[in-house]
Formats: C-alpha cells, structure tokens, sequence
C-alpha cells in the first residue's frame, strides 16, 4: 500500500494573519477564554491607567439587560484626531491595531509613565473577540463616536460639537463579548466586584461603582484607607501584631527609575486563610511574581536581622523565608516604569529588577518598625521560629524513614543542607565549569549541584540491570534516592532526597542534545518521577541586551532566552527611542561562561528563573513511547526520517 504523501508545500501554502485576525485564531494565546471578565478588564484597565496618570476621579461599570458591559470614565478622553504617520484616525488605531496605544511612548513625557504593561494588545483584543464595540470620547469640546463589529470599523468616526449636558471629558466603552470565542458569555459577578473593589482600594479619592440593569442594584466603592481598610475587613484571622504598613518610591536613584517603587500592608496571623493580593500599575497579578518575591525577601531578612540581634534564635534551628512568609497576609501595589508579565493577561509580573525594587523599600522600612517596637518583634520572631521548628521536625521524619543502608553519596554531588523535599532541588549540570559557576551561584541551603562530564548514555534501548555499568547514570540514580523502574512498578519513592529534579544544560543545539538524552532516561527508567511531576527543564537565557539610559529609565541589562525573546527586546528598545548603535547584545557560548551572580539571577534563583515542569501533555504514555521510540531507538532511522520530512518545518536551526 502506498504511503500518504503531504498536502503540497509552496509559496501558496504561507499565510499572512493581518489586523486581528490573529487574536481570533488563537483568542487563548490572548485573553482568558473560559469566561468574558478579562475583555472587560482590558477596558477597566484603561480607565484605571487615566485615574493613575492623575487625570480620573470617576469609573462607572454598567452590566446591561442585553449582555453587554459599559465602562465609563471621566479621563482625558481618547484622541481622535490623524496619526500623523498612519494617517488613521488615532481612537480607530487604539481599537484595532495589536501594537498601537499610549503606553508605549515611556520615559519621553508619554501620555503614560506607569501602566499595566506593553504587551500591544489590550482593548484591542477585547474588540477582536466583541459582537460590536461602542466607544464615544469626549475631550477639547467634541464629542466623537466610532462603532466596531467583529473587530472591523461598523460605523466610521463622527465627531460632533459638544452640547449642553455633555460630560466635558472621557471616556465610555461598551462591549457585546461574542460567545463563540468563551466558553460563558457571562461575566462572573463575584470576580467583577473584587475586580472594581480592588480598584478603588489602589486609588485612594476615585470611586468605582457597578450598576446592574436587570436587578437595579448598584455598588459603589470609595477607600480612604487605601490598603489597611481593605485588608482589615477582608482578614478573618487575628492579627498578632499591628498591621504593618508603608510605601517607598524611588528619586534620584541610580538603580530605579523615578516614581517606581511600592505600596504595602502586611498582617500576621496564627489562624484563618492567608490573604494574599498584589498589583503592578493597578493590574492584578494573581499569580504573583517577582515584586511578591520582593516583599517575601523584604520581610524576611528584616525579621532575620532582628531575630539575630536579640539573639533569639534556638541552637540547631535555621530561618527560611517561608517561615517568615507562611502566615502572612498582605496587600502589595507595586509601581515600574516598564513591566514585563509572563502571558498575555498579565497574571504574573517576571521583571527581574522588580525582587531588588520592592525589597529594597520594604526591608529598612521592617527592620526600623520592629527596633521601634521591640515587644512585637519578639512575637514575630516567636512565631518565624515555631514554622521552623515545625518544618525541620517534619524533614527529619523523613529522614528517619530512610533507613542507615543509604549508598555512598557521589563524590562530585555538592549537596544541599536542606532535607525538606518541598524546598530542596538538585540540577543536573552539563560540564564541569558550568558546575563551578553553579556552585558558586546556588542557594547552599536548598540547591544541590551535580555536574555531568561530557554526553549521557541513550538509555532507551539499555536493559535496567546494565544502567549501572554507565557512571553518570549511577551518580544520578544514588543521587536522587530512587532506583530505576518501569510504567508499571510501584517503586519505593520514598527515599527520594529533592523535591525538584532540575536539567540545566547550555541553550544551544548540544544543550538540547544533553536535555533530550536525560530526558529519555527519566521517561524509560525513572517514569514515576515524571508522573509525581519531579522532573523540571530549566531555561538559562543565550542573550544578553546591555541597554543605555533612556528618559526616566536607567541602564539596564535584559536576558533573553532565544532569537524570538532577543528581536522582541531590541523592538521595545526602539519603540523608547535608543538608537540602533546604543545597545549592546551579548551571546553565552555555554554555561560556564556565566558568573556564578548572572547564573544565579537567570536560572537559579526561584524568584527569577524560568523551569518548565516535564509532563506528558496531551498524549498518553503509549503515545509518548511511541513517539520517543522513533527519535532515541537504533534501529528507527527510516521512522526518523518520515517524522523530520513531515515536521522538518518546524524545527528551529542553531547554525
């Protein structure tokens, strides 16, 4: 029988996606697609960003008997005049170009100093993904209106003189979501009022409100307090100090820009889910990040200088962040200048800087508040110590469960001090200088390192009882904890010494080598681990871009992980105005070339680092097996080679 051959690849076969057409082929890769509340929020957001310029008091949010959602505020008004190089009316611009807005224009007296990213797609993609869009603005004594549907111009701009009883300045957009790209046409209540209550939280003096139609209710939220009002009604456990509260923004500082910095409120509790809320430029980050891990590392070394002072920590017992952490509730509202969130609804901030902005405001600030207060120190302290009594208990059981038939110990594995399978990691290095830098860089209380000389065995097609003849797969197995198995055993985990198995290999084409060859080993002989989801990738970056200071932004250096992450970076340059000539783009042969501070900052460390979870994903593990076979297996040259002229296309080419 003759074998299907490919649908014909030629010029023909290349599509160019124009407008918006890529948002809605992908609407995942762009927004929230279980229900409409991110859409909305896109608009929310700019209303905010007026109101956190200055030039906002008011934002009304009206969910109307038809399904659609109106936001209304009282800003600037967006333009509507001609760009003066698309020649486009600008407010048609703002609406459906994916790179088009305001907020780009930084550090140069832009319209916009702090706001809630550059990813250049915002409302834009909420008209993608709309039935129909109606903006109205009002500003400089005209009234201009533009109608959208599918994301395409309904009805051209019309702009009018302004009539008595016209508002004098803003904004209204009201959205019709398409159900065909979600899978709710609803917008979630509960999530809508957290979303304006926080608003109004962020933004002492502007009220936010919600009107319903079909119920007739209506909420409205004005904070005084600003954060400590918030978080004291929302806490339900009591605090055993008083709220500690504070803000620092950075002038005339050489390592921030001006303005950035944050604002905080934390309360300490023995009972009762924590609460834990943080916000970049007013955008909720519900997945956290880097100016969370800002505050964690704040706090932490605060209470730790206390807890040193006084001399108040017990003989054998170490402090850890997570014990200062674990019964933390706070509010954080951090301001920078240019922040960069990981995926497009910008639920997690990645900014690397944004660890040393925050904690450089929040540890001083903690350390003078508890030499001020002496009696409420000792209490944290008192509660920091017992969370780590606690979890050294809980790592010796552990230990004890190990039984004394442990095997030696791999001379080359610089182990860590930890025994905490939920903190501590090893990282397979490629290369002995790499390990150098890693050692050097790592965290000695919870990394582990474990360098590899030269390539490993393919395993795939080595039997179990001869995995041991190999050295480098013996010091792994030892290293570990766990003996080699297949899909079907049961083996005896318990013995595993690190909570995260960590490949860190160079990013280039033999690092990826190195990463494929592991990875056969812990699918074919270790596939528990993989299923325990213990296995990690971790991503050091192949570029670095050491960039001038531009306006209000100083100098900085940005590590990009491939040529995609590296054109993205030089675009966003541009965009500010550094010349072509400025910048200076610098490539890591290999790991060993990094310092052991450059490999601690991009990889190593928790806060910063980017380690992807090995799963499975969409196929079963037959599937995978399958797959894998015809890569690693001797004998499958023929099968390699129908799966690279079938997907040869796909693959990326380090020359």
């Amino acid at each position: 029988m003759a074998s299907k051959l490919p649908a014909e690849y030629s010029e023909v076969s290349i599509r160019v996606l124009k407008g918006l057409e890529p948002v809605k082929q992908r609407p995942g890769m762009y927004t929230r697609t279980d229900n409409t509340l991110h859409v909305v929020q896109e608009v929310l957001d700019n209303a905010a960003d007026e109101s956190l310029a200055g030039y906002g008091k008011r934002i009304k949010t009206t969910q109307h008997a038809d399904g659609s959602v109106s936001v209304e505020d009282d800003g600037r008004g967006i333009p509507f005049g001609l760009h003066p190089e698309e020649k486009a009316p600008v407010i048609e611009l703002v609406f459906t170009r994916l790179h088009a807005g305001g907020k780009f224009d930084k550090g140069r007296g832009g319209a916009y100093s702090f706001s809630g990213g550059l990813h250049g797609v915002g409302v834009s993609v909420t008209n993608a993904l709309a039935r129909r869009l109606e903006v109205v603005t009002h500003r400089e004594g005209q009234v201009a209106r533009m109608v959208f549907e599918g994301g395409e111009v309904a009805e051209p701009l019309q702009v009018r003189k302004a009539q008595e009883g016209d508002r004098r300045q803003g904004t209204t957009v009201r959205v019709w979501p398409d159900p065909k790209y979600f899978e709710s046409a609803q917008v979630p209540v509960a999530e809508l009022v957290h979303l304006l209550r926080s608003k109004a939280v962020l933004m002492p003096g502007v009220t936010v409100s919600l009107v319903n139609e079909k119920t007739r209710e209506s909420q409205s939220w004005q904070y005084k307090g600003g954060l400590r009002d918030y978080l004291s009604q929302t806490l339900t456990g009591e605090p055993i100090i008083p709220l500690f509260e504070g803000e620092g923004f950075a002038a005339n500082n050489d390592n921030f820009a001006e303005g950035e910095g944050a604002q905080w409120c934390v309360a300490f509790t023995e009972d009762g889910p924590p609460v834990r809320e943080s916000y970049v430029n007013l955008i909720p980050t519900s997945a956290g990040g880097t100016h969370e891990a800002g505050l964690r590392d704040g706090l932490f070394n605060a209470v730790k200088s206390f807890v040193d002072l006084h001399a108040l920590l017990p003989k054998g017992v170490k402090l850890l962040p997570e014990d200062v952490f674990a019964r933390a509730s706070y509010v954080l509202s951090a301001k920078v200048l240019d922040p960069q969130f990981q995926g497009q609804i910008k639920e997690r901030l990645n900014s690397r800087d944004a660890v040393r902005l925050v904690s450089s405001f929040v540890r001083p600030a903690l350390e003078l508040w508890l030499h001020q207060h002496v009696e409420y120190g000792r209490k944290l302290a008192e509660l920091a110590i017992k969370a780590a009594q606690s979890r050294q208990r809980a790592g010796q059981k552990v230990e004890k469960r190990k039984g004394s038939g442990v095997a030696v110990l791999p001379g080359k594995l610089t182990d860590c001090e930890s025994r905490d399978l939920a903190h501590n990691e090893v990282f397979l290095v490629e290369g002995d200088s790499a390990g150098g830098s890693a050692k050097m860089g790592r965290d000695k209380e919870s990394q582990a390192i474990l360098p590899l000389r030269g390539k490993v065995l393919n395993t795939w097609e080595v039997e179990r009882d001869r995995l041991f003849a190999n050295t480098e797969i013996h010091d792994i197995a030892v290293a570990i904890g766990v003996d080699p198995h297949g899909p079907a055993d049961s083996p005896d985990l318990s013995g595993l010494r690190y909570g995260k198995i960590c490949i860190l290999s160079d990013a280039d084409v033999d690092g990826s080598h190195i990463q494929v060859l592991l990875l056969t080993l812990f699918f074919r002989h270790f596939p528990k681990l993989i299923e325990a989801g213990r296995v990690f990738v971790a991503r050091p970056p192949l570029f670095r871009v050491d960039a001038p200071a531009r306006g209000k932004k100083p100098a900085s250096k940005t590590y990009a992980l491939d040529a995609g992450e590296l054109t993205a970076i030089l675009d966003k340059l541009r965009k500010e105005g550094v010349r072509e000539d400025a910048w200076t783009i610098s490539r890591f042969k290999g790991l060993g070339e990094m310092s052991a501070e450059q490999l601690w900052e991009t990889t190593l460390n928790p806060d910063t680092r980017r380690l992807l979870p090995v799963q499975l994903g969409a196929m079963d593990f037959s599937q995978t097996e399958t797959l894998i076979a015809k890569l690693m297996g001797k004998g499958e040259a023929a099968a390699r080679r129908e799966l690279m002229e079938l997907h040869g296309d796909a693959v990326a080419i380090d020359v």
